[in-house]
């Protein structure tokens, strides 16, 4: 039998929550028309791929209905953030492709295996011999590193900070290092509930000559990019959302 691919299929960024987005302006019709076609999902939130494939049905009819469709949810991080050692449930996934389906991986936004957890199924996929196809569709660093005007030629993903402000500031320091020596951008994301707290954070600990840019809600209605100096962000009085998601940049 023939093995099925894996098919890294990209979201929208409003975690479907955002009823008057037209699926059309963010996703090309050919990854929606291919979102209709399969019957087999992983999913790093099932509730959100449901959302997702609801507004594919509006657009290009789904294959199957909606709730006779089998989306499997990616296994659970454990506390700390550390992989785990036994890749058994991993794998687990992957059996539709191994019996000849097509296999769609799907994060709660943007590009799946891109600051996603889905990026271990993708590498037990080529383990297993297993296609793996990447789809076209938003990335929300990459639009907002294009937006802030910052070092595109060098630059790099650093996620989520420490959450205590002792350890927070240190990191925010050391990557203001970091990015004034190689010339590079960082960039950051957090939590939509903390988007105010670090941006609080970054203005307290960077230095005001530093760049900082920030994006909100982007593909959006309404959404956003800000690039100005450290000194500028002070005095511009401005607080963020804390249910949209925002992308941070910092070059030094």
């Amino acid at each position: 039998m023939n093995k099925g691919r894996l098919i890294l299929m990209p979201n929208t960024l409003d975690f479907g929550v955002d009823d008057s987005l037209d699926l059309r302006e963010v996703l090309p019709q050919r990854v929606i028309e291919q979102a209709a076609r399969l019957t087999h999902w992983a999913a790093e939130n099932a509730k959100t791929t449901r959302a997702l494939l609801k507004r594919v049905d509006a657009v290009a009819p789904l294959a199957q209905p909606l709730q006779s469709l089998q989306i499997a949810e990616l296994p659970r991080p454990p506390k700390g953030g550390k992989p785990a050692g036994d890749d058994s449930a991993w794998r687990v996934l992957l059996q539709p492709a191994l019996d000849g389906h097509d296999l769609g991986l799907i994060s709660e936004a943007g590009l799946p295996a891109v600051a996603d957890p889905g990026a271990r199924l993708v590498a037990l996929a080529h383990e297993a011999g297993i296609e793996v196809v990447p789809l076209s569709g938003p990335s929300s660093l990459l639009l907002a590193l294009a937006a802030s005007g910052l070092n595109g030629q060098s630059f790099a993903f650093v996620g989520y900070l420490p959450v205590d402000a002792s350890g927070r500031s240190t990191r925010i320091r050391e990557l203001e290092a970091l990015s004034a020596k190689a010339q590079q951008t960082q960039l950051l994301i957090e939590t939509p509930y903390r988007n105010e707290a670090l941006r609080q954070a970054l203005l307290a600990a960077l230095k005001p000559g530093t760049w900082l840019s920030i994006s909100v809600g982007l593909t959006l209605p309404g959404g956003w990019t800000r690039t100005a100096t450290v000194a500028d962000w002070r005095a511009h009085r401005a607080t963020l959302p804390d249910r949209i998601p925002a992308v941070f940049a910092l070059l030094a």
